[in-house]
Order: structure tokens, then C-alpha cells, then sequence
């Protein structure tokens, strides 16, 4: 058993097929038997998510700050429900939650938990899977934006392998399950040194 974090939409303005497949991923969380962490929400992609994990048997905990209690409708049927003073505070109590981290459609403040937690993990300060799951091709313009940064010496071809892409739920938690043991990696000192991971 696993607690996964799941980056997710907020958004109630996006097409219904990213709320299913938020749906999909609880529902295939709790077949496994994994525990939820999410951003506490109940809406969206975050809300169905949480709804699916808990349906299936799953423990699920959630995170939200303050300020978004009412924005994002709390999640208050979540077995634990944390509220924050902040988003910093609301990432920090997820990732330390977490034993993995799954990132699914999403708009911006999904991508700051990707970057942020994929920043750590090239920096050897957690050893956790990062998966992305992206059925219709919605970050290949990242991926393109960051083999570029590679191509122009900003990033390490390592640190860009160090998340993984699938387009499927049963390949996600395949990744999250083949990637639970903890990297034994020492970064060099060069490597800390670099302003970009």
C-alpha cells in the first residue's frame, strides 16, 4: 500500500472527460489499495477523484489552505481533512504525506506541484515516482519545452528522465508501483551548484 498524491484539476470549466478520467484513477487507486492525497477540493477533477478512491474502499486525505475552504468546496467527507494557512504549507503537508506523486490534466497551479515536487526528486531530496498521466497529449508541449531546455545545456538529460509518461490509468500505478524504492543517488556538487535542476 501506497499514499498517492494526485495532481488534479480544480477547474469546473473543463470538458467532462478529464473529470472521468479523475474518476478512473480513484477508482483504480482503491482496486490497489493505495491511500489518496489530494488538495482537499471537492469539485472537479480533485472532488471526483476523492469520490471514486472513497467508493472503492480507499482511505483519502486531503490538504487545502484556508483561503481556498470555499473556492474549492472542502472535501469534508475525506476520512482526514488538514487545513493549511497556505499553499507553501498545503505542499509541503502533501508531500510529506505522499510515497508517490501522479500528476494528472491540469492547468497552472497543477503544473507548479509537478515542477516543484520534479525539481526535489532531480535534486535527490525524495526518492518518490512522478507520473504523469496524459491520455490526449496535453503537456507534449512541455515535454518539447524541457528537451529543449536539455538540448540548450539549462537541464540535465537525467533530470529529465526522472519523471514518468504515460497515457493510461493501469500504466500510471504500474509506474508509481515499479518506482517505489527510493533512489540511492549522491548529486556532485556541480550538480547543486547549477541554478536550474
Amino acid at each position: 500500500m501506497a499514499a498517492v498524491c494526485v495532481f488534479c484539476s480544480s477547474s469546473v470549466r473543463i470538458e467532462p472527460s478529464y473529470v472521468e478520467l479523475a474518476a478512473d484513477v480513484g477508482a483504480e487507486l482503491a482496486r490497489r489499495g493505495h491511500v489518496l492525497v489530494s488538495g482537499g477540493g471537492s469539485v472537479s477533477c480533485m472532488g471526483a477523484v476523492a469520490r471514486a478512491a472513497r467508493a472503492g474502499g480507499a482511505r483519502t486525505i486531503g490538504v487545502i489552505p484556508q483561503v481556498l475552504l470555499e473556492l474549492e468546496v472542502a472535501d469534508h467527507d475525506a476520512d482526514e481533512l488538514l487545513v493549511t494557512p497556505d499553499m507553501r504549507a498545503r505542499k509541503a503537508a502533501m508531500d510529506a504525506r505522499s510515497d508517490a506523486f501522479l500528476t494528472l490534466p491540469g492547468g497552472l497551479g497543477t503544473l507548479e506541484e509537478l515542477l516543484e515536487i520534479w525539481v526535489a526528486r532531480t535534486l535527490a531530496m525524495h526518492g518518490k515516482p512522478v507520473v504523469v498521466l496524459d491520455p490526449d497529449g496535453l503537456y507534449e508541449p512541455l515535454r518539447g519545452q524541457v528537451d529543449l531546455l536539455v538540448e540548450r545545456g539549462f537541464v540535465r538529460p537525467a533530470a529529465r528522465d526522472e519523471v514518468s509518461w504515460v497515457h493510461t490509468v493501469d500504466a500510471a500505478f504500474a509506474a508509481i508501483e515499479r518506482g517505489r524504492t527510493p533512489l540511492a543517488r549522491t548529486v556532485a556538487p556541480d550538480e547543486i551548484l547549477e541554478a536550474e535542476p
